[in-house]
């Protein structure tokens, strides 16, 4: 599992089906802005989803770009076994899953886009996720991903008071597990801003709907802005 955080192989060998597209935020909100920032920004190369769960991204990227290698990454070996299966039933030769655990991000390749969404927040060594995550982006690419800011963490501190009454409010998915799940945030551990975002690559993050439409989710990108990072050349 992430550092500190919940125990994921548990969480994906145990969960229900409706909880599994609770754990895929991507699949709603960031697939059909991603393969639109691949198209619009993205040099020729393969694609990496960081943190892909059930895959919903993956897929959808490697349907649309058929040409073009998709490696989706995740701790828990039990959903990426799942994921395997469909990407085998589905014809998606180039699909792949591989096991990765942050903030140990060591592909030993590099790729056009390395994408990672509602993830970081799951990590309390944030900002070493972070450059590890960048070393894997080719020098003409992009790191895309999204970030738990302060008023992320004031937000869900409101509800850690008791999640039972507040099981409505957005990122509560089982308030059983809640201050478990969100551990690192609720501590401040995987806290980041624009200027964190800086000090650690050396390139100011950049709003990924500056190049392309990103879907309007009211309380997302507030709490948890979508940015990309080109990768800083000499």
């Amino acid at each position: 599992m992430t550092d500190g955080t919940l125990d994921w192989e548990a969480y994906w060998t145990d969960t229900t089906e409706g909880e599994r597209e609770e754990a895929s935020p991507s699949a709603h909100h960031a697939a059909e802005t991603l393969c639109a920032f691949i198209e619009e920004a993205a040099p020729p190369g393969p694609i990496a989803d960081v943190g892909c769960g059930g895959g919903a991204t993956a897929f959808a990227v490697a349907e649309q770009f058929p040409d073009r290698e998709v490696v989706g990454f995740d701790t828990a070996e039990s959903v990426l076994a799942d994921n395997r299966i469909r990407a085998d039933e589905a014809g998606l030769e180039n699909l792949r899953f591989e096991q990765v655990t942050l903030p140990t991000f060591d592909p030993e390749r590099e790729f056009a886009v390395v994408f990672s969404y509602f993830t970081l927040q799951y990590v309390r060594a944030v900002e070493s996720a972070l450059e590890t995550l960048y070393g894997a982006v080719r020098a003409d690419g992009s790191l895309l991903f999204n970030y738990m800011n302060r008023a992320a963490q004031e937000f869900c501190q409101v509800a850690a008071e008791d999640p039972y009454a507040h099981a409505d409010r957005p990122f509560v998915f089982d308030p059983n597990r809640y201050r478990e799940r969100f551990a690192a945030l609720l501590d401040g551990d995987s806290v980041l801003s624009r200027e964190q975002i800086y000090e650690t690559l050396g390139v100011w993050p950049r709003e990924v709907s500056t190049i392309v439409d990103a879907l309007e989710v009211q309380w997302a990108w507030h709490h948890a802005p979508l940015v990309y990072v080109p990768k800083a050349t000499a």
